[in-house]
């Protein structure tokens, strides 16, 4: 799993990280029950804080997307699966509303937005 942070992002390193951790469960590449990098470790290999990395952490457990056991680590949560796709619906809910934001704003009526969206259905 290769994490990058973006030192000139407005977002926070440990923002960066949860994200691009979430996005690995999320697409698969982090199944079930898989070992996250010791916090140290990931704090070492991104040559940042360790209290930002456990911040990270924290807020991925908060969520639900990983589990920490004292002494062992942390692990891609079980279980989890309607929390994945809640989270992908609340994705695609983002993206349709930045498309009809856009569309809105270049003028663009329903009726041609509902036909771009059957077209790009119907092209998968």
């Amino acid at each position: 799993m290769d994490i990058i942070i973006a030192n000139g992002s407005s977002e926070p390193i440990y923002g960066q990280i949860a994200r691009q951790i979430k996005g690995a469960i999320m697409a698969g590449e982090l199944a079930e029950g898989d070992p996250l990098p010791s916090i140290r470790a990931l704090a070492n290999d991104l040559r940042i804080s360790v209290i930002t990395t456990k911040r990270a952490y924290a807020e991925l457990e908060e969520a639900g997307f990983i589990d920490t056991v004292q002494g062992k680590g942390s692990f891609v949560a079980g279980g989890n699966l309607e929390l994945l796709r809640e989270e992908r619906l609340r994705q695609v809910e983002a993206h349709l509303a930045r498309a009809v934001a856009e569309a809105t704003a270049a003028g663009i009526g329903s009726a041609d937005l509902h036909a771009m969206l059957n077209l790009l259905l119907e092209e998968d």
